[in-house]
């Protein structure tokens, strides 16, 4: 493995390329060793002789300029080589449906074993994506082994890392600054395209509402998503789009206009008591309170016209629910979901999560008609998966009915 690695990396030397290594399996040793000196004889492959048969470096594709002649150079190193291409996600949209497609991995194989290259392209949301790997139907399907590849099985977003220079078994290489933090990355990178496809159809069917109230709203919302996103992402608190805003990045690719407010989803193990004063400090007051902790918990903030509704999930034998509450009554309500995983997206220039299983969350919540508009929407009793939970006792209701 340690001879590839060297040709390879003797190979973007000669074209300039500003590789950095990614390697799940190397970075983990990298993480867990103590240095070595570098003339020590039995470090010449600690790292990269992994008993696996392929290393894996990145590139970032705005640093480089796409040079064809490098399948021949690999050639004349004595590298096989195999490109991958595919659709480049950042020139589709609902009006143009491209078929423009772009490098997104290389492959380079000696003897048997393989340096796999994956190309980052840096998306409006401010965050490095990769595309799937996957092979046209002329391409040789055992170049490698591809499904052991740690990177290429879906598409992935990450966070820009900052980089330094390491030496890797007396090989000059850059490695991200945090491991830790990249390799918690990799395991929840997955990321699924907006389906602008699907988005193109339900506008043909409903005409988008270009009103200026509804560029209004929009645009209110989209500042509160992004400042949501980001108080939240101070703490260290992960959240969803939830709701009518989940709904609306499926079904059409942007925000309802007239949902009139921004939904968002996060785990009760992930809460806070901090996250109220962080929204507050944000400019966001507390609009109400319902629930507790142990039970049903939701918050609202107010932002301007349009307030940011905060869903506490809780999870349960083989479902997850969050609960709802009415204030004048104190009757309790819960929406149950089938259990789901989380992968980033983009909406309105953010990079965020969506539940995996989006087609399941929608339906669970809004029916197999999720695909028709319904303007008229009491949160009550039109839900799909609503169901009474009981009332609050009058003697909880100065602590689970706040509202301000």
């Amino acid at each position: 493995m340690q001879q590839v690695v060297k040709k390879f990396l003797g190979l973007v030397t000669k074209y300039s390329l500003p590789v950095f290594l990614i390697d799940t399996a190397t970075l983990s040793h990298l993480l867990q060793e103590s240095p070595q000196p570098r003339d020590t004889q039995d470090s010449l492959c600690r790292s990269f002789c992994t008993h696996r048969e392929f290393t894996t470096f990145a590139l970032l594709a705005k640093l480089w300029k796409y040079d064809a002649s490098l399948a021949q150079a690999a050639a004349e190193c004595g590298l096989e080589f195999l490109e991958v291409r595919g659709k480049d996600p950042r020139l589709v949209g609902l009006d143009d449906l491209s078929g423009t497609e772009i490098p997104l991995h290389f492959l380079f194989r000696l003897n048997g074993n393989a340096v796999h290259l994956l190309v980052f392209y840096e998306r409006s949301g401010n965050y490095l994506w990769h595309g799937a790997l996957r092979l046209k139907p002329n391409m040789d399907r055992k170049f490698v082994s591809f499904r052991k590849l740690d990177f290429g099985r879906q598409a992935g977003a990450y966070d820009r890392p900052e980089l330094v220079p390491a030496s890797v078994d007396g090989l000059d290489v850059r490695i991200p600054e945090n491991i830790s933090r990249f390799l918690n990355e990799h395991a929840q990178a997955r990321f699924l395209e907006c389906r602008y496809k699907d988005a193109r159809a339900f506008y043909q069917l409903y005409p988008d509402d270009t009103s200026p109230e509804a560029m209004d709203f929009r645009m209110k919302a989209k500042s509160l998503l992004h400042l949501a996103a980001r108080t939240l992402g101070d703490l260290g608190v992960p959240f969803w789009l939830s709701s009518g805003t989940c709904l609306g990045w499926f079904r059409q690719c942007n925000v309802i206009p007239y949902s009139k407010d921004v939904d968002l989803g996060i785990w009760i193990k992930d809460y806070r008591p901090d996250i109220i004063p962080a929204f507050q400090k944000s400019g966001l007051p507390l609009k109400h309170k319902f629930g507790k902790v142990e039970d049903s918990l939701e918050l609202s903030f107010q932002g301007l016209d349009v307030k940011v509704d905060v869903f506490f999930f809780y999870e349960e034998d083989d479902i997850v629910w969050n609960g709802g509450t009415q204030a004048k009554s104190g009757k309790k309500f819960k929406y149950v979901f089938p259990r789901f995983a989380l992968c980033w997206t983009e909406l309105v220039e953010l990079k965020v999560r969506v539940p995996c299983e989006t087609l399941d969350y929608v339906e669970a919540n809004y029916g197999p008609n999720w695909n028709t508009p319904v303007k008229t929407w009491d949160w009550k009793t039109s839900p799909s998966n609503v169901k009474e939970n009981g009332v609050w006792p009058v003697r909880e209701w100065d602590e689970v009915i706040q509202v301000y």
